[in-house]
């Protein structure tokens, strides 16, 4: 079993070296920030030698994880590719949905095969749990061999590989951002209005919450867009003037609302689901006409 180091034992790098720990991988060393936090993390872990230095844990292990933020991968690749290390035979891998593989060719370069692993997953804090990486969807580019070698790590968590061209990364980790960090927006947006009408916010998540998970029910059984209920898919063209009528009362909402209303209004022309009187009632109504 290959020997792994990580750089970057955050919430991700934590949480990805307790998983791979319970698969049988030996995690060999692990840097933070600073030495507490390394340490924190080495006992959630369960192994590894944990420091502040990423130079020496750059220089363990078969298998090197950068698990950081984007610009920090860049800093820190500059750091190391400046180190004296040895890099022949190993693979290393950065966690970033957005860079290209690319960013990691100085170690390529000096015998190392490298790939960018990209987990489509929330991670919260550094204790979450190792089945978060079952099931889930890994977005890969990179090297060949880098490549195999990700892909069996994968299957080993449980997980699935997805394999991205470089040049559609950003528009890969758009969709990923849309669908998980705007969904939390979205219910931000939601849970404020309902305290704008006087429910405390733990109460105003508590009501939207079963709307939510019924949603998401409904899109895993059937489809996205057959899971679209509401006002602009019944081409209900006087409740939508009403919302836009109230949210005028709290911008940016009411932008918000004539956005994700115009976007409602495709799927149903899409889908076939209005007529086109009832389509340009709408199209009319939310470009102000």
């Amino acid at each position: 079993m290959k020997e792994i180091s990580i750089i970057g034992a955050g919430r991700l790098g934590t949480s990805l070296g307790a998983a791979l720990s319970k698969k049988g991988y030996r995690i060999k060393s692990l840097s933070c920030k600073t030495a507490r936090s390394a340490e924190e993390s080495r006992t959630i872990i369960g192994q590894g030698k944990a420091s502040a230095d990423n130079i020496q844990t750059a220089k363990s292990g078969d298998i090197l994880f950068l698990c950081l933020p984007d610009e920090e991968i860049l800093k820190v690749g500059k750091e190391l590719d400046n180190a004296n290390i040895n890099w022949s035979g190993r693979f290393i891998f950065h966690c970033s949905g957005l860079l290209p593989s690319e960013v990691l060719e100085p170690f390529s370069a000096k015998g190392a095969s490298t790939a960018s692993i990209h987990p489509i997953q929330s991670f919260a804090h550094k204790k979450s749990p190792p089945e978060q990486f079952e099931n889930i969807y890994f977005g890969l580019e990179g090297e060949i061999e880098a490549l195999k070698m990700s892909q069996e790590i994968i299957q080993r968590l449980g997980g699935r590989s997805l394999i991205i061209k470089a040049k559609d990364k950003a528009v890969y980790h758009a969709a990923c951002s849309i669908a998980s960090n705007f969904l939390v927006v979205l219910l931000d947006m939601a849970s404020s209005l309902l305290t704008r009408i006087d429910l405390p916010e733990d109460q105003a998540f508590q009501v939207l919450f079963p709307l939510v998970k019924g949603t998401l029910h409904n899109v895993k059984k059937f489809n996205i867009r057959s899971s679209l209920t509401g006002p602009v898919i019944r081409g209900d063209r006087e409740s939508v003037e009403k919302h836009l009528e109230a949210l005028r009362k709290f911008p940016p909402y009411d932008q918000t609302y004539t956005s994700l209303a115009s976007l409602a209004l495709e799927i149903a022309r899409r889908e076939k689901k209005l007529s086109a009187q009832k389509i340009k009632a709408l199209e009319d109504l939310l470009e102000g006409k």
